[in-house]
This record gives C-alpha cells, structure tokens and sequence, in this order.
C-alpha cells in the first residue's frame, strides 16, 4: 500500500509540473469551453494509456537501440506542437463559451480528442517517463508482475485524467474572465501560443536521455 501512495505521490509531482499538455487545456478551455478542454483530457489519457502499453512491449527499449526512431517521434511531435503554438497565435477572436465556438458552432469535440491524442502520443518524452517510472514499483515477489504493471498504468492514467480535468475546468473559468478583457484575451493567446512553441523548440532539439 505504502508503494501506491509513494507512486501517486511520484505522478501528482510530474502532473504539477508546466508542460505542453497542461498549456494546451488550459488554451482550449480559455478558447473552447469547458466541453472541448475536457475531451482534450479524454485524448491525453487515451495517449498515456498507449504509452503505457508501448512501455510493457519494450518500445523505449527499441528508442535506445536505434536513436533514430526516437528522433523520427521527437521531431513529429515538435512539429504538432509549433503548428498549434501558431493556430493560437493566429486567432484573434475568443469565442463565446456558452456551448459554442466563435461562429456559433457546436465545437468539434473529436478534433479536441485527436489533438489531446496527438500532442501527448507524438512526446516520446512521455513514452521514456512510463517506462522508466513504472518499473520502480513493480516487485516481483508481490503477485504477477503484468497485473501489477496493469494496476499501476491504470493509476497512471487516471490520476492523470484528475488533474486534466482540473486544468480543462480552470482554463474554462480563465476564459469566462477573459470574456471581458480584450487586453487579456490577447495576452493569454500570445502566452500560451509562445509557451507552446517554446516546448517545441525544447522537445525539437533535446536529446535522448
């Protein structure tokens, strides 16, 4: 029991800490709504349970033994994230988020899903981080070591879903406030568009731990 709550502990750390996924809700909740925030969270979990199940097949093990896959993910995830540091550098209405989007449009809460998918999954950053974190708790004299792998990759995910979420609902009450600004609605779009670009400068040109 004592492992759990060290591993929680571990992962509320990591979750607390500035990086692309937390920018990117608290952006879509300003922009979109509280609706497209929390499916971006929806796509960033999907994300991490792919990570975690990548992790249990070895493929960090393959990103050590052939450093250029590594760097095919590293800079395909670069890419994503300065195209949408860009997006959001570019718009310049915020929308009205009573349900809609800036044309009055029911957002496209799929898009939202893909792009939270895309960030996270595209960051092997996020890969390493599982299959180097996971196996600090795993012990083989405590049970089956796939189903400990499961419980804790569930953790994983789940307590990443919690703060997620709790980012996607912050960045919507940022919005609501923002509504009344117009002077802070351009601030917070060159935030966290600069943010943005800025992880995907530091992710094109770091190298493989």
């Amino acid at each position: 029991m004592a492992g759990f709550w060290l591993f929680f502990m571990a992962l509320a750390v990591v979750y607390l800490l500035p990086g692309p996924d937390m920018i990117l809700l608290l952006q879509t909740g300003a922009r979109q709504g509280k609706g497209a925030a929390l499916a971006t969270a929806v796509g960033l979990g999907i994300a991490r349970g792919c990570h975690v199940a990548l992790a249990g097949l070895g493929l960090a093990a393959l990103f050590k033994a052939a450093p250029w896959t590594f760097d095919v993910v590293r800079l395909a995830g670069a890419a994503y994230l300065l195209w949408i540091g860009i997006q959001c550098l570019r718009t310049t209405i915020l929308p009205n988020l009573n349900g809609t989007g800036a044309m009055g449009e029911q957002p496209r809460w799929s898009a939202s899903i893909r792009r939270g998918l895309l960030t996270n999954l595209l960051n092997p950053k996020a890969l390493l981080f599982c299959s180097v974190l996971l196996p600090q708790f795993i012990h083989p004299q405590a049970g089956p070591v796939l189903e400990q792998f499961a419980i804790l990759g569930l953790m994983l995910v789940g307590v990443g879903f919690l703060f997620d979420s709790a980012y996607a609902l912050t960045g919507a009450a940022l919005g609501r406030w923002l509504q009344r600004s117009p002077s802070a609605q351009r601030l917070q779009q060159w935030l966290f568009g600069s943010l943005l670009i800025g992880f995907a400068m530091r992710l094109a040109f770091v190298q493989q731990a």
